[in-house]
């Protein structure tokens, strides 16, 4: 593991102080792995919509679903 060092306003640490139970190093990695995995999400959303625009099938999922489902009457 590597060590990253940030910068909080001094209050937020004296606040910060009274939990020392609390692991902060570990509140850190969740929320730098949760604000990692929120922006991959939404790049790889915006990927798919430019590739959908870029597209020119004209397909429907919900027309795709209802004609298997006749299909199979």
């Amino acid at each position: 593991m590597v060590n990253v060092t940030i910068s909080v306003p001094e209050k937020l640490k004296q606040r910060m102080e009274r939990f020392r139970h609390i692991n902060w190093s570990e509140v850190a990695r969740r929320a730098f792995e949760e604000a990692t995995r929120r922006e991959e999400m939404q790049r790889a959303a915006e990927e798919i919509e430019r590739l959908r625009n870029e597209s020119q099938v004209d397909w429907n999922g919900a027309e795709e679903i209802r004609r298997w489902r006749d299909a199979a009457k």
